[in-house]
């Protein structure tokens, strides 16, 4: 029900999915096959690739591949992901099949006890809302509002999201040491602008999200009249929120993030919500210092509490209990939920596969578990060993690219060049297995299951506070297709689940990996120092390692790719005034990895060919140079067709920019690229006053 958003990822949560049963419906053919690294035959030749390099690379996959109902998107990481998901699904029928056979480790017996009591769609219509009826129980038996945080703690150990999020962190100031930390939260729409915005598409929302509110109680068996009145309820709380919220913008910069209070002060923060009570609840461990994110939120939130009703609490809680839970729950509250999370916010037009579902929430609940079988059967030692191999080239050519930037003096040099010989390497899976043991996993229990995995994460989290940082730690499951930068770890991560075609692929030229998989790792350790990332240092701490000089270039250099990425389109208005474009400033950090990724990229892969004594211009492949087919690998890797609606809500909350300007706002303003495809200069895909920061 609660899922971590620690890191910033790669690309956009491609394994947050919807809920339910849907009518079958055949896997696409990616689940079945091989994936091409390369494809010269989606490449559209009616296209000239200095107008729209995008559409020329992607063009006839464009059109050949629509969006499955299922998906809000579907683009190359889906394809993998759907074949990552077939090799899972056989795993977890082979677990679930012999639970009680001598040959099952634990590890197997405890994943397929998880995935069939999922699995078991009759039991969860038959119990239909009984599961969280211990949770609702707790909210129905408040008496006073002295009672809220014994109660908020317990949702909170049972995976529930009410009010606020309270946990462990790295200290931004002390990397090798975790502290406690509290944080805003409390919303059930995906940004704190859909509750303020005041355009038609946001208020239509909202109007669909109140009625959505009113179903959910009418399913816990509220009459319409009072359902709609509590749904009202839920919306004027969540509103009162959400003007107290940090803006995603604003949380981008991780100074304003940090507010280290200590202990005492923290517990006279809010008068009207005892934290005393609620880390006693939560059984948190001893500790002398507390990390505030968004002090502004809690002044909000007690003021709140102040001024709404005890049964005014009691319904946003039923709330709280019933929307995460329902996707869990009997087929009306599944369909509910997808008809206003999957339909009205994302485009979807069916449900998925249950047995999608199940595989996703096992991975969510028991990845590490799960994970190790995945890699026994698709990476292994030597899958690792390969990629370390093109990690260090990308690592060599950053290098020589620091060493050589123009605008970056000798004072800060050094500087930047220990924090890179500092970033360690996590490739595939990790090195020590989580160990769940302590999961009580029944087959028949699902949303038991589900609660009880949560309670072990919480209580993991909550247990690091006041020790030192496990550097070994991963926040991704091996299966996961994507990969992620931490800039306090100062680590890159790459699960086994991205390290295959069509990312890369050991039967094909060094060209395409190097453009897929060698711009994904490129991007990373660009991550490393975006706009976020060189506010730490080598070791992870908060620290301003720059000369003034060079921070005030810095900084010229991101606004010029904010404001190039701030005239991008997202969609298209019926007059150019109603366009809706991104807001660079808020996919600054990956827009700035993007472009030094891929520049990174290049210039390993013409190192790597001069080391083999291979001539950077040699004989075609397909009719395309090397360097052609490395910006065709990397343009390949994004073709996607996205939904309406799923785009509008990503401009919004998503800090990556949308595929097409992922390729064309990186190539335009890629000198090597305007060379490899020989643009004029006064091409669309040639950009004047190009944008560099590495």
């Amino acid at each position: 029900m609660r899922f971590l958003k620690i890191i910033s990822f790669l690309a956009f949560c491609i394994a947050c999915v919807a809920q339910t049963e849907a009518p079958a419906s055949n896997a696409p053919a990616s689940a079945t096959k091989t994936l091409p690294g390369f494809d010269a035959n989606i490449v559209d030749r009616s296209v000239d690739p200095c107008n729209n390099f995008y559409r020329f690379a992607c063009g006839q996959w464009l059109e050949r591949n629509p969006i499955p109902g299922e998906y809000p998107s579907w683009g190359r990481f889906d394809e993998l992901y759907e074949r990552n998901l077939a090799i899972l699904k056989q795993i977890l029928e082979k677990a679930a099949s012999n639970p009680g056979a001598a040959s099952t480790s634990p590890v197997e017996q405890q994943v397929g006890a998880y995935y069939a009591a999922c699995m078991d769609e009759k039991r969860a219509n038959a119990l239909g809302a009984q599961p969280i009826t211990p949770e609702l129980d707790r909210v129905a038996a408040l008496k006073s509002k002295s009672d809220l945080p014994a109660v908020i703690a317990q949702l909170h150990t049972a995976g529930f999201d009410p009010l606020f999020n309270f946990g462990s962190r790295q200290d931004y100031k002390n990397a090798e040491q975790v502290i406690a930390q509290a944080d805003q939260g409390g919303l059930s729409l995906p940004d704190r602008d859909y509750y303020l915005k005041t355009d038609a598409e946001s208020e239509r929302t909202r109007k669909e999200y109140l009625a959505h509110v009113q179903k959910m109680f009418e399913l816990l068996g509220e009459k319409p009249a009072a359902a709609a009145a509590q749904a009202k309820v839920v919306l004027d709380i969540e509103t009162e929120l959400a003007k107290f919220s940090q803006d995603r913008t604003f949380r981008r910069n991780p100074i304003n993030r940090y507010h280290k209070f200590e202990k005492a002060k923290f517990l006279k923060l809010t008068p009207a919500f005892s934290w005393g009570n609620y880390i006693a609840a939560v059984r948190a461990p001893e500790f002398a210092e507390v990390n505030v994110v968004a002090p502004d939120f809690l002044n909000g939130m007690d003021a709140a509490l102040r001024s709404h009703s005890l049964d005014d609490w009691k319904t946003y809680l039923r709330w709280h209990v019933v929307r995460p839970a329902a996707r869990y729950l009997s087929a009306p509250f599944v369909q509910e939920d997808f008809n206003f999370e999957g339909k009205t916010l994302e485009g979807r037009k069916e449900l998925r596969p249950r047995w999608k579902r199940c595989v996703d929430y096992t991975d969510n609940d028991l990845g590490e578990a799960l994970g190790q079988f995945y890699v026994e059967q698709t990476f292994g030692a030597e899958g690792k060993e390969r990629t370390l191999q093109m990690v260090h080239a990308l690592e060599k050519a950053l290098e020589a690219d620091i060493h050589n930037l123009p605008w970056m003096t000798e004072g800060t040099k050094p500087r930047a060049l220990e924090k890179l010989h500092n970033i360690a390497n996590k490739i595939g899976y990790p090195d020590r297995w989580r160990d769940y043991s302590s999961v009580n996993i029944k087959p028949d229990d699902f949303l038991g299951n589900v609660k009880r995995a949560q309670d072990f994460e919480f209580r993991r989290q909550l247990n690091k506070i006041g020790k030192p940082v496990d550097r070994k730690e991963w926040f991704m499951s091996p299966p996961t297709v994507n990969a992620y930068y931490s800039s306090q770890m100062n680590d890159i991560n790459f699960p086994a689940g991205i390290l295959q075609p069509p990312f890369y692929d050991n039967k094909i030229d060094d060209a395409v990996n190097f453009g897929g998989i060698g711009a994904v790792i490129g991007h990373e350790l660009t991550h490393g120092f975006d706009d976020q990332g060189r506010k730490f240092d080598a070791k992870g701490n908060m620290n301003d390692w720059w000369t003034a000089e060079d921070g005030k270039e810095f900084e010229k250099r991101a606004s010029c790719i904010a404001d190039e990425y701030s005239g991008f389109v997202a969609i298209k208005g019926k007059e150019p005034k109603d366009d809706l474009k991104l807001n660079g400033r808020l996919t600054l950090g990956e827009n700035t990895a993007d472009n030094g990724g891929v520049r990174i990229a290049y210039m390993a892969l013409l190192d790597t060919l001069r080391q083999r004594g291979e001539p950077e211009v040699s004989e075609k492949i397909a009719g395309y140079t090397p360097q052609q087919r490395f910006f065709l690998g990397y343009g390949q890797i994004w073709c996607e067709n996205r939904t309406p609606e799923y785009s509008r809500m990503l401009v919004t909350v998503d800090p990556h920019s949308p595929a097409e300007y992922r390729v064309n706002g990186v190539l335009g303003n890629t000198p090597e690229f305007h060379q490899a495809f020989a643009c004029k200069k006064d091409a669309p895909m040639v950009r004047e006053n190009a944008c560099r920061v590495w």
